[in-house]
């Protein structure tokens, strides 16, 4: 394999994808829907230009995951995602081989008096490797850089940490049966966590790093403009405001931009113009995913938050 080839944001460019700059990155997936701010658009742009991988941290469903999505979709290329979870080792990550597959080449070749040297140089081919996401993102590199998803790293553990240093660090991994296999050009890497601990320093370190926090009115309402055309001003609005009131309430989880989505497709689906305490009551399980929050909200609470959003809207005209 040969080593990394350094394309950067300009070498993209010619493709006919403007990521020059990041005002250009900010324009070009807010065509595809995706509304970052302009810190976001500058870490992005700085993470491409000079082929660094992105660490995107912050609570779930304020869009890390769809970030890597629009990406990989603007870049017209693979996204390759690995979920992580408490366990994840390298070879769910990395490779296996296909055991089965190779049982049945050595029966064959001992049906056929085979020569056993050739056989085992057979079954350690690239026939009998089964790629996971670390090695395909690797692999692939070769006709167009991917967008490696890791996805959650918090959820793995800190073992796993330390060997997805030594991949980021190289973008190589070594095979003993096969050698060496490097990228051609690195791929485009995008990590996420939900914060539900702390990751070393050493693997931020390799990272540029973002936060991605819960957007503010202004911000919230054009993404839901965006994505949920079929709601009318005033009922965007009013869901806007009522879900910004809620996460100054003292919740178990708060509901992010995806629940803030998914709540007014419901609305649209319910035809409903405007909000009211009834029409609250019976979607809160839309918003929020702990009974305990909705006990707490619902009622008495929901219209009185409700009363709030509504007089702040009238003094607003």
């Amino acid at each position: 394999m040969t080593p990394s080839q350094s394309g950067g944001a300009k070498g993209r460019k010619k493709s006919g994808i403007d990521l020059s700059s990041a005002e250009a990155v900010q324009e070009s997936i807010r065509n595809l829907d995706y509304i970052a701010d302009s810190t976001l658009s500058t870490t992005l742009f700085l993470a491409l230009a000079l082929e660094k991988p992105l660490f995107l941290e912050g609570e779930a469903g304020v869009g890390k995951t769809e970030l890597a999505k629009v990406l990989a979709k603007l870049l017209d290329t693979e996204l390759i995602r690995l979920q992580c979870y408490e366990g994840l080792d390298s070879n769910s990550a990395l490779y296996e081989w296909n055991y089965a597959k190779q049982l049945l080449h050595i029966k064959m070749e001992e049906g056929n008096k085979g020569d056993t040297k050739q056989v085992e140089k057979d079954i350690f081919s690239e026939e009998y490797l089964i790629e996971r996401p670390l090695l395909r993102a690797l692999v692939r590199s070769k006709e167009k850089p991917a967008v490696l998803l890791i996805d959650e790293i918090d959820r793995s553990d800190e073992e796993f940490e330390a060997f997805l240093l030594e991949i980021l660090s190289d973008f190589q991994i070594t095979i003993p049966e096969m050698g060496t296999i490097k990228a051609v050009r690195n791929p485009v890497v995008i990590l996420t966590s939900n914060r539900t601990r702390e990751i070393h320093d050493a693997l931020k370190r390799r990272c540029y790093y973002h936060w991605i926090g819960y957007p503010d009115a202004a911000r919230e309402l054009s993404i839901l403009t965006l994505k949920v055309p079929g709601a009318g001003d005033r009922l965007s609005r009013e869901i806007v405001g009522f879900v910004q009131s809620l996460r100054e309430q003292d919740l178990f989880k708060l509901p992010g931009i995806s629940e803030t989505i998914d709540w007014a497709s419901a609305l649209v689906q319910l035809d409903k113009l405007t909000l009211d305490p009834q029409t609250v009551n019976d979607t809160l399980g839309v918003l929020l995913k702990y009974q305990d929050d909705i006990a707490k909200i619902q009622g008495s609470e929901a219209a009185k938050l409700l009363e709030q959003v509504n007089a702040e809207l009238t003094a607003a005209r």
